[in-house]
């Protein structure tokens, strides 16, 4: 009987295999083992109960066909499901016609299908069915709370491409890679907010590295590996954090790398975050790192001032804070570190304020940075701003204030007064006037031609990067 039985299976297998793609194929039909054949019913065993109605969903008529052919019109199919619990199988039976319709129901069953000891997946949400799973995401964490600047620009483009085209874009995998709170988490979340926005249908699950290397432990303990790697395989845009902690995880390492390649093979998409790029994740698996690098890598840097100023405004906007300009600025000149210790700065600021039942003004905002960070130890000039620039480019310094249409000279001085306007605490008028007394308004073009020209100009962005990171040292 059991030899029947498998040959009759493997000519089956030899169809399915012309029809299915390799993955798939490895994947939902390579575990099923044959049982029984008893005249035109052949039983075959499968891993799981999850496993049995993957194979119903998606692959019963192709059974069904494949199954007519060997044992003609009456044939039928009966699964053996099995669950081990300490070494011993529990086992059902379900008889499912060749013709793929299910006409079943429980006392057509030899007994009742109870199963002891079902491994729970935890993203189920109670009493929903089992693809209506939780996506673990924060919903404060969209796209339109995190601010682009020159820091976070591609990687943000690139997650907007991919939240508007899951696994129909060529950013698949998107590894999203940078230090500590740069934003990765938030955009990894804002990505599956979105896709819930838009693809409403789409299951969307983030997991941090840690949980999914503590579940595999669980699922491993209860033989229930493949449960754990079928259920990952289902879903339709899977969001992993912190991929470098999977370093320290061999086996974990073999059960993702099994759910990648079914995921993007299955036109799904994959999204990481790492705290550095693919190429210097020590204890990875290599074909798991070249499997990384297929899509599109992109870093967050630290946020620029201009940034940070946004960041900061925004925040008071959504908490209803109001701080006045001067304060703003001060702040974010001083905390160029991350975003998570700007906003925790301006939550110390708020506190204080509330505590003290003062207004947040220039000399609060001195005290609370004092014990937050390293503060400034002088402020930085417009004429040592100047004398920069001009060393900088080389241009005598008496051209920089002279009317002159020359480009280099030009150029020279609308960037001046734009890290001027960026670095110092003088008004837009003050500033003109040590141009040569030139009014406000010339300011203010000179500082929108240099933003301007920052997202149009490569060279032109790296010296006024330069140039900035001098100020910025000059002023410490």
């Amino acid at each position: 009987m059991a030899k029947n039985a498998e040959l009759v299976w493997s000519n089956c297998l030899k169809i399915i295999k012309d029809i299915v793609e390799w993955q798939h194929f490895k994947t939902w039909f390579e575990p099923i083992r044959p049982v029984e054949l008893k005249s035109n019913v052949l039983m075959i065993q499968v891993p799981s109960q999850f496993f049995y109605e993957y194979l119903e969903e998606h692959y019963v008529n192709l059974l069904a066909k494949t199954l007519k052919r060997e044992l003609g019109k009456e044939a039928r199919l009966e699964y053996r499901i099995m669950v081990d619990s300490g070494g011993n199988g529990k086992s059902g039976s379900m008889d499912v016609p060749a013709s793929g319709m299910k006409t079943f129901s429980n006392n057509e069953m030899n007994f009742p299908l109870v199963i002891d000891n079902p491994v729970k997946n935890p993203f189920v949400i109670p009493g929903l069915k089992k693809m209506q799973i939780d996506p673990q995401l924060n919903p404060i964490y969209t796209f339109d709370s995190f601010i682009e600047g020159d820091c976070n620009r591609v990687a943000r483009r690139a997650g907007k491409t991919v939240a508007e085209k899951p696994g129909a874009n060529s950013f698949n995998p998107l590894v999203v890679y940078g230090g500590v709170g740069l934003g990765k988490t938030h955009l990894a979340q804002a990505i599956g907010n979105e896709v819930k926005r838009l693809h409403p249908n789409k299951v969307v699950l983030y997991v941090s590295s840690e949980k999914f290397i503590n579940q595999f432990q669980d699922h491993s303990r209860n033989n229930a590996i493949n449960d754990f790697i079928h259920f990952y395989q289902l879903i339709d845009v899977l969001i992993i954090d912190d991929v470098q902690f999977f370093a320290r995880a061999e086996k974990s390492q073999d059960a993702f790398f099994a759910i990648f390649n079914h995921l993007h093979q299955s036109g799904k998409q994959l999204v990481l975050s790492s705290d550095k790029p693919p190429k210097d994740l020590d204890g990875m698996q290599e074909r798991l790192l070249s499997r990384f690098r297929w899509g599109l890598s992109a870093d967050l840097q630290l946020p620029d001032y201009e940034t940070r100023i946004e960041i900061l405004e925004r925040k008071m906007k959504n908490d209803g804070l109001d701080m006045s300009k001067e304060v703003v600025k001060y702040v974010a000149y001083n905390i160029n570190t991350n975003v998570r210790e700007l906003e925790g700065a301006l939550i110390s600021l708020l506190a204080q304020s509330s505590l003290n039942k003062k207004d947040i003004d220039l000399e609060l905002a001195k005290k609370v940075l004092r014990n937050f960070v390293k503060t400034s130890s002088k402020e930085i000039t417009i004429d040592a701003i100047q004398k920069m620039v001009c060393e900088y480019f080389a241009v005598p310094y008496e051209k920089l204030l002279h009317k002159t249409r020359k480009r280099e000279i030009v150029q020279a001085r609308q960037i001046t007064m734009y890290l001027a306007k960026a670095f110092t605490k003088n008004s837009l008028k003050t500033i003109g006037e040590h141009f040569g007394g030139r009014d406000h308004t010339t300011v203010i073009h000179s500082c929108q031609t240099v933003k301007d020209l920052m997202d149009t100009d490569s060279i032109f962005r790296e010296n006024v990067m330069e140039l900035t990171q001098k100020v910025q040292l000059a002023a410490m």
